[in-house]
């Protein structure tokens, strides 16, 4: 999704990085932790990545209590450590409702989104709440189950996704950012 956003250079410096964001966490912080050292960036991920040009500022807004963040925000922390002239940092949504309010869903607060901004600080497009197949599932299907089994089916989806999905949606919104820049 394309915006105008543009953030505060200082604003993002100031924001945690992955680890920091992982050593705060209040909630499921072995999850977090788990989740983070054992992803892994698969092959044709990685060579794309390593191959994208340019400086760039991904920011992502995320809660510690956030199932589909602690699922989809260390692996797109991971693919970001690929990118040559990339720098990934994390806000909390609750203390940071102005961004949230420029990147809702649906009219929503939906997290994780992940922001890609250029060297300027200038928003060039950003991703969220889920991998697309998964959002489509949710808004569909999803939206017609008990909390309980759509809440299990969320977690056996990213189980057998990995991760794969949202590296590959982020990676393909920062190559166009690359190519129009």
């Amino acid at each position: 999704m394309a915006t105008t956003y543009r953030i505060d250079g200082q604003r993002f410096q100031a924001a945690q990085t992955i680890e920091d964001y992982i050593d705060a966490a209040d909630k499921n912080q072995e999850f977090w932790r788990g989740m983070y050292r054992t992803t892994r960036v698969p092959d044709e991920l990685v060579a794309r990545a390593r191959a994208v040009p340019g400086v760039w500022n991904l920011l992502a807004l995320s809660e510690h209590w956030c199932g589909d963040a602690v699922n989809s925000v260390p692996v797109i922390a991971r693919l970001a450590e690929l990118i040559p002239g990339a720098r990934f940092h994390v806000l909390g949504r609750d203390a940071n409702p102005d961004v949230m309010d420029a990147h809702r869903t649906r009219g929503t607060r939906s997290i994780p989104v992940v922001m890609v901004f250029d060297q300027e600080f200038l928003e060039l497009g950003w991703w969220g709440p889920r991998p697309h197949r998964l959002q489509e599932w949710f808004l569909d299907e999803g939206a017609r189950l008990e909390r309980p089994d759509r809440s299990r089916r969320i977690r056996e989806w990213y189980a057998r996704d990995r991760g794969r999905s949202a590296q590959q949606e982020v990676l393909a919104l920062v190559e166009a950012a690359a190519a129009a820049g």
